[in-house]
């Protein structure tokens, strides 16, 4: 998992903590990528276009994969005005609905954007919506969480936004497991992890991406025989062994190569090919390109963003 979202390069935006009493309702448009929040105080309406609302109680956490627009509404029947402008009026990270009062909800909400190249490897196995309940094994401590997070952006300390993105990215893991934990769990790596034996697979083939990895290694180290392994892999992850093992490889080269961080040799011998002619036949086939034209494409893209700050 920590390979996965390292490789992700996570930003997060902690939004302002949302103070409200009576009736309320906000509107969000939709957005890529996930979304956090939890309740640190009260209740309140979830409603997800196409989903059934869903009601949230105090230490309750939820998240949002790629979500439709959504509202969130202190009953069904109050009418929803747009969010971004009421949250754009925030007053030292938090905004207001009604009088201050120590009966209000209290909610703290955070979007986690991904790198756009491979963030599929994450959003295509999320559901538009998680929500773990206060009285989940995982409740107690998403809620801790949630409440520290809150804290931190109602205060003007030092080292702040610092604070928030690591605070925002445990939480997100923390999600994650909860998440392919539960009773219906997800396909592909993420709920293959609590697998034992093709967790072990997984593993083995992230520690060391360069070595040739073949299905008989794979299923020893699973302790499965060679058919019951890659069934068991297919099942879980939704692609054959050594097909998760070429995605994976390309998903590490085009990070590379869009930080510009080594030769192509070089990323053909890192990624396990024997030469670069192999490794840019495997690279086109799941990319679509050849590996020296997506860094072109990618050099050119930081150069325009690099003119644009400047």
């Amino acid at each position: 998992m920590a390979d996965a979202i390292g490789l992700l390069r996570p930003r997060t935006v902690i939004g302002p903590t949302l103070r409200a009493v009576g009736e309320w309702a906000l509107r969000f448009d939709p957005f890529l990528h996930v979304r956090i929040g939890g309740l640190v105080r009260g209740t309140c309406w979830l409603v997800l276009e196409g989903h059934e609302p869903v009601f949230l109680r105090e230490g309750d956490t939820f998240m949002l994969g790629n979500p439709p627009p959504y509202v969130l509404a202190s009953t069904l029947d109050a009418s929803p005005r747009p969010a971004a402008p009421v949250l754009a009026g925030a007053d030292h990270g938090t905004v207001w609905i009604g009088p201050e009062s120590e009966d209000d909800l209290y909610l703290c909400v955070g979007h986690i954007a991904f790198d756009d190249r491979n963030a599929a490897l994450l959003t295509d196995l999320l559901p538009p919506l998680v929500i773990v309940r206060a009285a989940d094994p995982h409740g107690h401590r998403l809620g801790q969480l949630i409440d520290h997070l809150a804290t931190e952006v109602g205060i003007a300390a030092a080292g702040g936004p610092l604070v928030q993105n690591h605070l925002a990215q445990i939480l997100l893991v923390h999600m994650l497991r909860a998440h392919a934990g539960q009773t219906d769990r997800p396909t592909g790596w993420l709920g293959a992890l609590n697998e034992d034996g093709i967790g072990a697979a997984l593993r083995a083939v992230h520690a060391d991406v360069a070595h040739s990895w073949n299905l008989k290694e794979l299923a020893e180290i699973s302790h499965m025989s060679r058919s019951a392994f890659a069934q068991a892999f297919r099942s879980h992850v939704g692609v054959p062994p050594l097909e998760y093992l070429i995605q994976w490889r390309m998903s590490l080269a085009r990070d590379a190569l869009t930080r510009d961080t080594m030769s192509i040799s070089e990323l053909a011998r890192a990624t396990g090919y024997r030469s670069e002619s192999a490794f840019s036949t495997a690279f086109r086939r799941v990319v679509g390109s050849s590996p020296r034209s997506f860094r072109d494409e990618a050099r050119a893209l930081a150069a325009t963003r690099s003119d644009q700050a400047g």
